[in-house]
C-alpha cells in the first residue's frame, strides 16, 4: 500500500487573499513506512511574505527568487503522488493551497483521497492539542532538527508521527493467520500452530515436589493477609 505525506510551506495563511506556497514536500510510504523517496522544491513569488510567516519557515523572497514558479514544478508534484492517499496534517489548509495553485496552472484540483492526521490524532488519543511538535513530544520523537517548519523535516517528522497514531511500529509486522499451516519457505518445512507438547511427570518426581515444597520454611505463598 502506498501513501505520501505531503506539507507547503506559505507566504501566509489564505490563499483566497492571494498568499502563495513557497515550498512542498513529499515523502513516499510503503505499508504505513517510509521509503526514503521524496520530492521536495522550493517555489518563487512575486507575493510578499509576511513577517510573521518568515518567523515560521525562516523563506524569504530573497532566498526564493533563484527558484521556478509552482506551475514550472506541478507536473513532477502530480506525477509524485500519483493517485495515491495522502497524509496531510490539517489537510484543509494545504489542499486548499495546493488546489489553488493547480488551478493557476490550468490543471485540474486533486482528487486523491487524505487522512487528516490532526482529526486522526483528537480522536486516537482524545486530544484537543494536536499540532505537530505535541504530537512529536507525545512520542518521543526527536525535535532537535526543527529550528523553523521545512516542508520536508515536517513530513518526515508526521511520517513517524503517523505510524505511532495507527499503533506503533508493531503495524509493519507482517504477522500471518495464526490458522495457517503454511511451508517455512527457508526450511521447506510445515509450521505447526496451535500444538500443545505435554510433559509426562512420574510419580516419583510428584514425590519430590512434595517433600522439597514442605522442606520450605515460611515460603511466601504459604499464607497472604488481606
Amino acid at each position: 500500500m502506498r501513501e505520501i505525506v505531503v506539507d507547503t510551506e506559505t507566504t501566509g495563511l489564505d490563499y483566497k487573499r492571494g498568499d502563495k506556497i513557497i515550498e512542498v514536500a513529499c515523502v513516499e510510504l510503503i505499508n504505513h513506512v517510509p521509503t526514503n523517496k521524496h520530492l521536495q522544491f522550493y517555489c518563487s513569488t512575486d507575493k510578499s511574505i509576511t513577517g510573521e510567516a518568515i518567523k515560521i519557515h525562516g523563506l524569504s523572497n530573497a532566498f526564493l527568487g533563484k527558484f521556478p514558479k509552482f506551475n514550472e514544478n506541478a507536473q513532477s508534484l502530480l506525477n509524485f503522488i500519483k493517485e495515491d492517499t495522502l497524509i496531510i496534517h490539517n489537510a484543509d489548509f494545504d489542499l486548499g493551497f495546493i488546489n489553488n495553485e493547480l488551478k493557476i496552472a490550468g490543471l485540474k484540483a486533486l482528487k486523491n483521497k487524505f487522512i487528516d492526521t490532526v482529526l486522526l490524532a483528537r480522536k486516537t488519543l482524545n486530544t484537543r492539542i494536536a499540532n505537530l511538535d505535541y504530537l512529536c513530544r507525545r512520542f518521543s520523537i526527536d525535535l532537535s532538527a526543527r529550528k523553523f517548519h521545512g516542508a520536508l523535516l515536517d513530513c518526515q517528522l508526521l511520517s513517524e508521527v503517523y505510524l505511532e497514531l495507527l499503533g506503533g511500529r508493531q503495524t509493519t509486522l507482517a504477522l500471518k493467520d495464526s490458522h495457517n499451516n503454511e511451508p517455512d519457505p527457508k526450511h521447506g518445512k510445515e509450521i505447526q500452530r496451535g500444538k500443545v507438547h505435554r510433559i509426562q511427570v512420574s510419580s516419583e518426581e510428584i514425590q519430590k515436589h512434595k517433600e522439597f515444597i514442605t522442606s520450605l520454611n515460611k515460603p511466601l505463598w504459604h499464607k497472604i493477609d488481606y
